[in-house]
């Protein structure tokens, strides 16, 4: 079986608005379920391309930040 899962995850929210996108960010994240993490993968995949330089290196601090603090709570 031949799967494109970015499309399929792309099909599946292109008709979404604002709201909605946001609601399934933030259910795949309190959920926190394996399953979801290739789809939130594929949403921060376009975010990257959509930002600029300055954007870009506001995401990789706020993630640097992240990781950080996630280590240290262990």
């Amino acid at each position: 079986m031949d799967l494109n899962l970015r499309k399929a995850i792309l099909s599946n929210i292109s008709t979404n608005d604002q709201s909605q996108l946001e609601a399934t960010i933030v259910d795949a994240i309190q959920n926190g379920e394996e399953k979801m993490l290739p789809g939130l993968g594929v949403l921060f995949e376009l975010i990257w391309q959509q930002a600029d330089e300055e954007m870009k290196q506001e995401m990789v601090e706020s993630l640097e930040s992240g990781v950080k603090e996630a280590a240290a709570q262990g």
